[in-house]
């Protein structure tokens, strides 16, 4: 090294400041200890700086430039080394930046969450980003001291994790407790509810270090394409079976509906009459097939009818209109359990009825 670049490095030892690289990282530790008395320091507008000495925050330095002196900041007296001669003190300093950092993003697997509509455990994701400022600088440095994360990228990697954590049990926690359908989740139908309970569970991890987390965004709950494919395939079944009176008839309802499109293929004059039946009427089949099967059971078992009390009404034929109907699949597709070309496809068929 020249005479010129030891006399450039000596300068820079009498003036202390945040790098410029690391301008836009929340802590910042400057590489020397050895301070010497009488050295410039510059703090800017939003930050402080912390004096540590064996895991201790000794003092703290507000925006501004100051002189490191002991007769003008008192609490250098305790960091001085007596075999210097008074000459030179040892500490860590840390620049800690007080502003608002936001798109600090995140992302990972929840894992396998049991949908409360269908019964499936389904794979599920979750990422966005979020915003942190520090509150308590002292708690912030003493604790990253103490975990031995002094580093900017190691303090944010592991804050990453703590949000993906609380996260990942929050969502978890909400669809069983609140049995929210899946794919409403995923289409961010409850994102409001899901980040306030993300801020709120954060909050007891990070107070401790100072730290709180001001607002979160971009905040999207995500499953695999053939999941989502299945669960809607699954829920759709569920609400048709809802609207048939149980499973069931659902079940036989289809089959009469399938069996009716396919004489229709078949030809002859009957073409359009067997076209028209549509999805009310192989409902209103399906229960007639169920009201004959609970009397043939009554007729199998008449000593049960003496001994038991008579069995409920059998449900009435199916007697919506197809005015009514046509509202129903009209809901059914407005909540995505059908598609446009189920919803068309149906219709057309009660269109037919009118």
């Amino acid at each position: 090294m020249g005479f010129f670049g030891t006399i450039k490095d000596e300068t820079k030892r009498n003036f202390i400041a945040r790098a410029d690289e690391a301008k836009g990282e929340i802590v910042y530790k400057y590489p020397e200890k050895n301070i010497r008395m009488l050295t410039q320091l510059t703090v800017d507008a939003d930050e402080v700086a912390l004096f540590v000495k064996d895991g201790k925050v000794e003092g703290k330095l507000g925006p501004g430039r100051h002189q490191l002196d002991t007769s003008n900041i008192p609490f250098l007296s305790r960091l001085l080394e007596g075999f210097t001669g008074g000459n030179l003190f040892i500490a860590e300093v840390f620049f800690v930046s007080t502003r608002e950092f936001t798109g600090l993003k995140f992302g990972g697997p929840i894992g396998d969450v049991r949908d409360p509509e269908t019964g499936l455990g389904i794979g599920t994701m979750v990422y966005g980003d979020f915003s942190i400022r520090v509150t308590e600088p002292e708690k912030l440095v003493v604790g990253l001291v103490g975990m031995g994360r002094t580093g900017n990228a190691d303090f944010v990697g592991w804050f990453k994790n703590q949000v993906l954590k609380v996260t990942r049990d929050r969502i978890a926690e909400l669809l069983v407790k609140k049995r929210w359908p899946l794919l409403d989740v995923t289409s961010g139908a409850y994102t409001e509810e899901i980040e306030t309970e993300v801020i709120a569970g954060l909050k007891p991890h990070v107070d401790s270090y100072g730290m709180t987390v001001v607002r979160m965004g971009n905040f999207h709950v995500s499953i695999k394409e053939e999941d989502e494919a299945t669960l809607k395939k699954l829920s759709k079944d569920v609400a048709y079976s809802r609207l048939a009176g149980g499973f069931q008839q659902y079940a036989q309802g289809q089959a009469m509906l399938g069996a009716s499109e396919g004489m229709a293929k078949g030809g002859g004059g009957s073409d359009g009459a067997l076209q028209g039946m549509g999805m009310g009427m192989g409902f209103g089949m399906a229960q007639m097939f169920s009201n004959q099967q609970q009397q043939n059971q009554q007729q199998q078992h008449p000593q049960n009818q003496q001994q038991q009390p008579p069995p409920a009404a059998a449900p009435a034929a199916d007697t919506r209109s197809p005015a009514q109907r046509l509202k129903e699949i009209k809901e059914l597709k407005d909540a995505g359990v059908l598609s446009d070309e189920e919803y068309n496809a149906k219709r057309a068929e009660l269109m037919k009825l009118l």
